[in-house]
């Protein structure tokens, strides 16, 4: 179970507003994540908490393919991310790193920012505290959940070599 504050964002947050291509060149997901959201929200790397939940709109993550997204906003402390829907290559490569996201649309118009947001990754419930509504996305299929337990794709695969 994941609890947190949540940090509300708009439809079509991409790439380049999540980490801007100025600080790629930085491979450290530390760095990265001292400049995740900034040109967008320069609160929010100065107080996001760990295990913070980030909410976002429409086209979650569209625009360049950069890894660097989903590294820079897990490496911030935020524990997933529910939108209304993610652009295919952000989902792509959070699920590849190991971070947890949850496409619920009714969740993601509701909820408002700093809301304190219970979700339970295994079925999908949602559950906004501060307003007491609950919402239901589309748990991961269980091997999906296995590859975000395992830490991401690589590490799921080296398990599965090793075992």
């Amino acid at each position: 179970m994941l609890n947190g504050k949540t940090w509300k964002y708009c439809d079509n947050v991409d790439t380049d507003v999540i980490i801007p291509a100025r600080y790629l060149n930085d491979p450290d997901p530390a760095a990265l994540a001292s400049h995740c959201m900034e040109d967008i929200d320069d609160t929010f790397a100065g107080n996001v908490q760990a295990g913070d939940i980030m909410v976002g709109g429409w086209n979650f993550g569209c625009g360049s393919s950069r890894e660097h997204a989903p590294i820079s906003i897990q490496a911030s402390g935020i524990s997933c991310v529910i939108a209304a829907s993610f652009a295919r290559i952000f989902y792509r490569n959070a699920l590849n790193i190991g971070f947890p996201i949850l496409e619920c649309p009714e969740a993601a118009l509701e909820i408002q920012q700093g809301d304190e947001v219970s979700v339970d990754l295994e079925t999908g419930v949602i559950e906004d505290k501060t307003t007491g509504k609950t919402y239901q996305a589309n748990p991961q299929p269980p091997f999906i959940q296995a590859m975000i337990d395992a830490g991401g794709l690589l590490k799921y695969i080296k398990g599965k070599v090793e075992a």
